[in-house]
């Protein structure tokens, strides 16, 4: 039997069903965006303080170790993404009970999974290192970097990743930016202290690796206290293991957040994979592209940004069968990703340049990244209409659709254009693979979401 609905769903009701679209998008969007801005931040704050020390072989030790970290956040998707559209669209329902079994079930899988990805990376460090292209002289940086961020700080990083998934699914997008945004910041503030400070010359990495767990074991601890605090009726209740939720809700959990980890894993194998091409280039080359990787995922983080605020209110007016306020948001949204990607390309076109140069002072690093950056911006609108729709397809609960769309993007379009660009045009076609393999990915994502909708919603 269903319970009386949560307090705190009650009181989103109000911008689940009638806030104005535009200020409901922003209200959930705009912490989740800013989050996204801190959470890069702060990992170019590595690579900042880093690149203070010219030396482009520890540059290139800790942006290799960026696309598995990724990996480990995609766990973050698999209990986060998939619960949180589960209980968005139970709460649409009237099904707050089996919304707070759902919710627990999520919390105990992520801790779970994160704990066992920091254990394998821990017993399979040298393989690891090797394989996501790691040399001589970079293994040393690489392995030390990835000691603090992933072995020891994997469960904080993602158990804080997955509660605000969670928060936001039940409209409390400022409280979850806050928390994100909290262990950016504290991120940056400890940077300098440990690398220039408390450690010895030589150690920086080291340093920016203890920084960052530390920063992720505090966002963690204020997750956990402003759940405490948000009262005995919040279905963010952790239930005991044994109340499980409903296998249909279950497999609900894994038919979104599958799709969502596997996403993300594609994603982050396709940087593994310009990595890798770019190290036959050179280590000068690898720091460049290892820059570029991180500066261009600011507008896309943006677009991420955009979308996780809109997912809640699209889930939950779907799951209630209010289509014309349902694409309304979706609509908005749109707009809004679009409209930021069109201003990043402006920004970074003019200022390419200015931005490798603030990172490295190394010439050659900075005049090979300049073209880099210049060229692979021109996707961030492409690479948002396919996040985009993407994320449409979780909010509905057809992780299918978001399966085949993340599949065929890295699998069908984006990795194999990598190779064939790359030997074709060598170092120039690692860059323009991007804008390349996305116009085509793009195109085929609004063919499925056109169909799904002539389809399913009339």
């Amino acid at each position: 039997m269903n319970t009386a609905p949560d307090r705190a769903a009650a009181a989103n009701a109000e911008l689940f069903e009638r806030m104005p679209v535009p200020k409901a998008v922003l209200k959930m969007a705009v912490p989740s965006v800013i989050s996204m801005l801190i959470v890069l931040i702060y990992n170019m704050a590595d690579t900042f303080f880093i690149g203070r020390t010219n030396d482009p072989y520890m540059v290139a030790g800790a942006s290799l170790i960026l696309p598995v970290f990724n990996i480990s956040l995609s766990l973050a998707g698999l209990a986060g993404v998939g619960g949180g559209a589960l209980i968005s669209r139970l709460l649409g329902r009237g099904r707050p009970d089996e919304a707070r079994k759902v919710y627990s079930f999520c919390v105990y899988l992520c801790v779970g999974c994160a704990a066992a990805f920091s254990l394998a990376t821990l017993a399979f460090m040298r393989p690891l290192m090797a394989l996501i292209g790691a040399g001589p002289e970079t293994y040393r940086y690489a392995s030390r970097y990835a000691f603090f961020v992933i072995v020891c700080g994997g469960v904080p990083t993602v158990l804080s990743n997955t509660l605000a998934n969670l928060l936001r699914s039940v409209g409390e997008s400022r409280r979850a930016g806050i928390g994100i945004t909290l262990g950016g910041l504290v991120n940056i503030a400890l940077d300098p202290l440990f690398m220039f400070v408390l450690l010895p010359r030589g150690s920086e990495i080291v340093g920016a690796g203890a920084a960052t767990f530390l920063s992720n074991c505090i966002a963690c601890g204020y997750f956990v206290a402003v759940l405490a605090r948000l009262g005995p009726d919040t279905v963010l209740r952790l239930c005991p293991p044994s109340r499980l939720p409903q296998r249909e809700n279950i497999a609900g959990v894994f038919a979104v957040g599958v799709p969502s980890a596997v996403t993300t894993l594609l994603f982050d194998l396709d940087y593994v994979i310009i990595d890798r091409l770019m190290a036959g280039y050179g280590d000068i080359a690898l720091a460049a592209v290892g820059i570029v990787l991180k500066v261009e995922r600011l507008p896309l983080n943006v677009g991420i940004g955009i979308c996780q605020g809109m997912v809640p209110i699209v889930a939950y007016n779907f799951a209630a069968k209010n289509y014309p306020r349902m694409h309304a948001v979706r609509r908005y949204a749109l707009g809004l990703g679009l409209a930021c990607a069109a201003v990043s390309i402006a920004l970074y076109e003019a200022f390419a340049g200015s931005i490798m140069g603030f990172f490295i002072g190394d010439a050659q690093t900075v005049a090979l990244g300049t073209g880099f950056l210049r060229a692979r911006v021109l996707a961030t609108p492409l690479m948002f209409l396919c996040f985009f729709h993407v994320h449409l397809f979780n909010s509905f609960g057809e992780g299918g659709y978001a399966l085949l769309l993340g599949v065929s993007r890295w699998l069908v379009f984006n990795i194999p254009m990598l190779f064939l660009l790359e030997h074709v045009f060598g170092r120039a076609g690692i860059v323009w693979s991007q804008a390349a393999a996305d116009t085509l990915a793009m195109l085929f994502s609004v063919l499925v979401y056109r169909h799904y909708v002539r389809r399913e919603l009339g």
